[in-house]
């Protein structure tokens, strides 16, 4: 549950809904979901075995598993989650305003004035920062795994919830027909857009290629299977990116509200909606409550990393580390709430770069022999119950993986 929380985040209910609706709906959802299984699993299955491998994050693991080399690039990949956290931190202090708006107001702030109400912004970025201080602080199980496992079921129940009102709308026959009836028009028409934003999503959704997932997997026992625990995670991230629609494409149908209307559909347009139900501000309140649930769980989870890191590499305490992490994100994070352009310029390098390069370090480090190897990265995701991993999954790691990743990158500049 720990590292399903890691994966959900603003990918399945920010990104998702916006990136299909742009797509043309249900056959956008296919392709994703096959790139899902060609990409995402095998990076994120990467991941884990090497974390319970080596018994530490990406920089240990990789330096006691493949060398000193490898543990530099190991170290380049973990800074990536630093990067992530200085401006995810201050997407998550908007989600925690809309909900205290609709929680004390009965109603949303509007985005470009919250954006620009500096203040505002540096309190809500340093409420999640101070949060995920906190829970990493505790402990691993007494902290970061009793309190994400509670946010993530209440993350599940609030989707459910919420799924059940916007199925009873008036429209939502047609969003739902959008939503899961393909229409292959969009593919045919526009197919290097599509097939790109199908790979991207599929990368971007699990929080694959900074070894985010590296120091869960280290947690996790040789009793269980890593290719079982894989599915596991991938299985409730598509369900509650695959609910996240459920739950807007029938608002937006009921509504009248533009599902192509791109990244606002969700801080701009979903309030319209809102505000023309009944009950509007109960359900605007539980909607971004959702979101900041699902922001928060990702970043009380790779502070979990940063903080396992520190502690791995200089043996330092957990409080000192978790400060440490804390301190160093909320510092870093000021450009972002007070420098214009700042957010958007670090997504880029962190979405166009540092994951898709992170991934491509993983997926030769686990299939060649200048890195850790196939038989023994097979042999480690293999133990356990549960299935075993295929000897013929070979080539996807070391061929269709890397092939992908060029993709994305060359048309990530492109785009």
């Amino acid at each position: 549950m720990l590292a399903a929380g890691c994966a959900v985040g603003l990918g399945n209910v920010w990104r998702f809904p916006f990136v299909v609706g742009q797509n043309g709906g249900a056959a956008f959802v296919l392709v994703y979901l096959a790139f899902l299984a060609l990409f995402g699993f095998p990076v994120l299955l990467a991941e884990l075995a090497v974390g319970r491998g080596g018994g530490s994050g990406i920089v240990g693991s990789f330096r006691s598993l493949g060398g000193k080399a490898w543990g530099r690039i190991g170290f380049v990949i973990f800074a990536g989650n630093l990067l992530l956290m200085i401006y995810y931190t201050d997407v998550a202090g908007w989600l925690l305003a809309f909900a205290g708006s609709y929680a004390f107001s009965g109603a949303p702030p509007e985005f470009a004035a919250l954006v620009a109400d500096r203040r505002t912004c540096l309190v809500f970025m340093l409420v999640s920062v101070a949060v995920a201080s906190c829970v990493c602080a505790v402990g691993v199980r007494r902290g970061v795994e009793r309190v994400t496992k509670w946010m993530m079921l209440a993350l599940l129940v609030i989707m459910g919830v919420l799924a059940a009102k916007a199925l009873a709308l008036d429209g939502a026959a047609k969003g739902l027909s959008f939503y899961l009836r393909p229409d292959w028009t969009p593919l045919v028409e526009h197919p290097g857009r599509v097939v790109f934003d199908a790979m991207g999503q599929a990368f971007f959704t699990l929080s694959i290629g900074v070894g985010a997932m590296t120091i869960f997997g280290s947690y996790i026992q040789r009793r269980e299977s890593l290719v079982k625990e894989s599915a596991f995670i991938i299985a409730i991230d598509t369900f509650v990116a695959f609910t996240a629609g459920l739950v807007i494409f029938p608002a937006c149908a009921t509504y009248g509200v533009d599902v192509t209307c791109g990244p606002g559909l969700i801080f701009s347009a979903l309030p319209k909606v809102f505000a023309a139900m009944a009950g509007g501000s109960v359900w605007g309140f539980f909607f971004f409550l959702f979101l900041s649930l699902a922001a928060l769980t990702t970043v009380v989870a790779v502070f979990e990393c940063l903080v396992g890191g520190l502690v791995d590499e200089f043996g330092i305490g957990r409080r000192t580390a978790a400060a440490a992490v804390g301190c160093a994100v909320a510092a870093l994070s000021l450009p972002c709430v007070f420098v214009d352009g700042a957010l958007e310029i670090e997504d880029f390098v962190f979405s166009k770069f540092w994951l898709p390069l992170g991934g491509l370090a993983l997926s030769i480090f686990v299939s060649w022999r200048i890195g850790w190897g196939w038989e023994a990265f097979r042999a480690e995701a293999s133990a356990g119950r549960g299935a075993a991993l295929p000897d013929w999954f070979r080539p996807v790691f070391r061929y269709v993986v890397p092939a992908i990743i060029v993709v994305i990158v060359v048309g990530g500049l492109a785009i």
